[in-house]
């Protein structure tokens, strides 16, 4: 059977998500409760209660659709961060934001600019479309915005920003970034994917949303997978100009939020408690990883999301050595860092316990 497809879909490597707990369980014989998961970023609080309250009512309903529009959700977030609601495109998760940017406006002959060692979405997004990507080396692991800037060309109608940077976990500032917005020309979109927002220091946070105005080529991408604690739901929201989200509705599946997860979403936006802790035990562990790792001597690039990067040498060894000990973290080669492991945050328990196989898998 000889099945023809595009040679720019055929030539896409999928995407590796992080080894799921059960899948190492059935590999190495071990208990699915003693594993330790420090691979995808996800938050080890789990979920915020009151995102579970909402579920659990949501479930009576789940017979019907789900509200294709989103309106309670959409209300809770134009509250949040100030903007009307056509300014608001729901996602399931912030990647299907990033997919949507694309479909709606990138396609053969056109291209897309991002980071090296930027999140792997931005490739797949570009290439399932057709068009071309520009791929500008880092700086110190991080997004080059001057260079950015110049590799766009005539053909360019997409620009993606992660801050901070996954698997990096680099930052850039505002004032960087509203820079680069002010040279970009106004037929290029930039897409900012603020997808470890909240777990920035509060003297780095900035108002992303109030750029609207003064950038009509500006989306923003938040995600409730991350801080919020909702990764299994997916569910995350694009901001931008009422032009913008137009387009990306018109390449959205309709009903692309299921029920429980607009109704969780809509329940943890507003709890304050729950985001602090998470911000809190963020920190803190934040803070245990990278003082371990330079004790151990070790390169890691500093982290301002809830993960860190550090390299280790013969990656896939040390990354074996750990999956035996039931811990799973992520390795890197993927993205061109074939020496490194990226480390996600987990409780004080799940960080020591990593840190004591990490030693002994490394002989240190």
């Amino acid at each position: 059977m000889s099945i023809r497809a595009p040679e720019y879909v055929t030539r896409i490597a999928p995407y590796q998500a992080g080894k799921p707990i059960s899948e190492l369980a059935r590999e190495y014989g071990l208990r699915e409760e003693s594993i330790i998961k420090l691979a995808s970023n996800e938050n080890p609080l789990g979920i915020p209660e009151s995102a579970r309250a909402a579920m659990t009512a949501a479930v009576a309903e789940l017979g019907r659709y789900p509200d294709s529009n989103g309106f309670d959700l959409k209300a809770a977030i134009s509250k949040r961060y100030g903007v009307a609601q056509d300014c608001i495109t729901l996602g399931n998760g912030s990647n299907d934001i990033l997919e949507l940017a694309a479909h709606a406006l990138l396609q053969p002959g056109n291209a897309a600019v991002y980071s090296q060692y930027s999140f792997a979405v931005y490739a797949l997004a570009t290439q399932e479309t057709g068009a071309r990507a520009i791929v500008v080396p880092a700086r110190e692991y991080g997004h080059d915005l001057d260079a950015m800037r110049d590799a766009i060309d005539a053909d360019t109608r997409l620009v993606f920003i992660a801050n901070p940077n996954n698997p990096t976990g680099t930052f850039v500032a505002a004032d960087a970034i509203a820079a680069f917005l002010a040279a970009v020309p106004r037929d290029v979109v930039v897409v900012l994917d603020e997808a470890y927002n909240e777990y920035l220091e509060p003297a780095l946070r900035f108002d992303s949303a109030r750029w609207l105005h003064d950038f009509p080529n500006l989306i923003v991408s938040r995600t409730f997978s991350k801080a919020y604690g909702l990764a299994g739901l997916r569910v995350g929201f694009g901001l931008a100009r009422p032009e913008l989200t137009d387009l990306m509705n018109r390449v959205r599946q309709p009903f692309n939020v299921n029920s429980v997860a607009l109704a969780a979403a809509a329940a943890a936006l507003g709890d304050e408690a729950f985001l602090q802790r998470s911000y809190a035990l963020n920190r803190e562990g934040l803070a245990r990883l990278q003082q371990a790792f330079a004790g151990m001597g070790l390169e890691y690039v500093p982290s301002y999301g809830n993960f860190v990067l550090v390299k280790v040498g013969d990656a896939d060894a040390v990354y074996e050595g750990l999956l035996r000990a039931g811990i799973i973290v992520r390795p890197v080669g993927n993205y061109g860092l074939p020496q490194w492991l990226r480390v996600t945050v987990g409780l004080p328990q799940e960080n020591e316990a990593f840190l004591e196989a990490f030693a002994r898998v490394l002989g240190r």
